[in-house]
C-alpha cells in the first residue's frame, strides 16, 4: 500500500504537483539553508566581521 503523497515514475502529474508545491513554498519561505557554506564559496578573503570584533576587543595591555 502506497501513501497518497507518493509519487511514482508513471504517476507525472502527481510530480507536477510535487513540484508546484515545492515552489510555491519557495516563494512563500524563501531559502532556508544556502547551497553553500562561507568557507566553500571563499567570499570574505579568510576574515570575517568576528575577527574584526575580536581584535577590537583586546585590550591595550595586551596588545
Amino acid at each position: 500500500m502506497t501513501s497518497p503523497d507518493s509519487t511514482s515514475p508513471r504517476d507525472p502529474e502527481a510530480a507536477r504537483r510535487k513540484a508546484a508545491e515545492a515552489a510555491r513554498l519557495a516563494r512563500i519561505f524563501g531559502d532556508v539553508l544556502p547551497e553553500t557554506t562561507g568557507d566553500e564559496r571563499g567570499d570574505g578573503g579568510g576574515r570575517s566581521d568576528n575577527d574584526e570584533w575580536l581584535r577590537s576587543q583586546v585590550p591595550p595591555h595586551h596588545g
